[in-house]
């Protein structure tokens, strides 16, 4: 099995990467957030720190861009092939309102056309793998026949799916049934996504579909940095000192590239509503780390709370 990291915004970019790949070395890809073209320049600042092939050693990283324009895919695809990439993913599954709104993300599969003559073009003019991440619908699950239609025309790298539709967003249970037409029907290789957050979620899903060859997990891995370990070898408990080693390395990159203490816990407290997740359930240290001012006291809370908490075996991340 192929396991691959999603992309969350905010969350998994290189520092967080490089610290994961540090402690757990375990997944086969790992997908950037997205790239959003932009009119004077290909690549801000912070994209182009994200995919610096020095900021991503020994790692398999597949940039995913997020587009409805051909001509602006293919030109970050050309700059991306100058530091050496290979492969690029188109983002057909963000359901953000706003990103919606402009026909981007999954907001684009609800013109099927366009979509056909976007991904014509960049097959036509650029020289590189292409992956797509694609919802199975905007507003309903028959779309699915007519997009999955569209992607056979092409020659894909992969095609991720994650069996919602944009108005879901992660509410809802995946659609099973779509995925299985997929599992039929597509010409391309495929790759699940979409609630997999423990051992009897994965276990479920090989049950229905044990071909299955890929897995990409978002959440789920974020709130237990060791579950693709855990689903590799059936082993319910969770290693707290390595994700505490782990925790304490992405803390410490965000130190040393973020200016003043706001912005590194802003990172960590959004880093920690899914990893404190996982262990017992404790409203006093999640209002204190929530409420702390200063990355100090941030780590002489969460030593404390390392120290006293314990893991849940099987726990996973929760939608709230």
């Amino acid at each position: 099995m192929k396991f691959y990291l999603a992309p969350l915004e905010g969350i998994t970019g290189y520092i967080y990467r490089n610290a994961y790949e540090k402690y757990f070395h375990n997944v086969d890809k790992y997908f950037t957030p997205f790239i959003t073209p932009h009119t004077k320049r290909c690549l801000n600042s912070r994209e182009k720190n994200d995919i610096l092939p020095e900021h991503n050693q020994g790692m398999k990283v597949i940039p995913q861009v997020l587009t409805n324009r051909a001509e602006d895919f293919v030109k970050i695809g050309r700059t991306l092939q100058e530091y050496g990439y290979d492969e690029i993913n188109l983002n057909l599954g963000c359901p953000s309102g706003t990103v919606v709104s402009k026909g981007r993300g999954s907001g684009f599969l609800a013109y099927p056309e366009e979509l056909d003559a976007f991904l014509s073009e960049v097959f036509e003019k650029l020289d590189m793998k292409i992956s797509i991440k694609t919802r199975i619908g905007k507003e309903d699950a028959e779309e699915w026949e007519r997009l999955l239609a569209i992607y056979n025309q092409y020659p894909l790298e992969e095609l991720i799916i994650h069996p919602r539709i944009q108005t879901d967003f992660y509410k809802n249970k995946p659609n099973w049934k779509a995925y299985g037409h997929a599992v039929k029907e597509s010409k391309n290789p495929l790759c699940y996504n979409g609630d997999i957050f423990t051992i009897s979620d994965y276990e479920e899903l090989l049950k229905e579909f044990p071909d299955t060859e890929a897995v990409m997990l978002g959440r789920g891995v974020i709130a237990n940095p060791q579950l693709i370990d855990m689903l590799r070898s059936g082993d319910t408990k969770a290693d707290k000192e390595r994700i505490k080693a782990f925790h304490d390395e992405v803390c410490s990159g965000y130190e040393e590239i973020l200016s003043g203490d706001r912005n590194v816990l802003f990172k960590m407290k959004e880093l920690w509503f899914y990893i404190g997740q996982i262990f017992e359930e404790d409203e006093k240290y999640r209002k204190e780390i929530k409420k702390c001012q200063s990355v100090s006291q941030y780590h002489i809370i969460v030593d404390e709370f390392f120290a006293e908490k314990e893991i849940i075996d099987g726990k996973g991340y929760k939608y709230f």
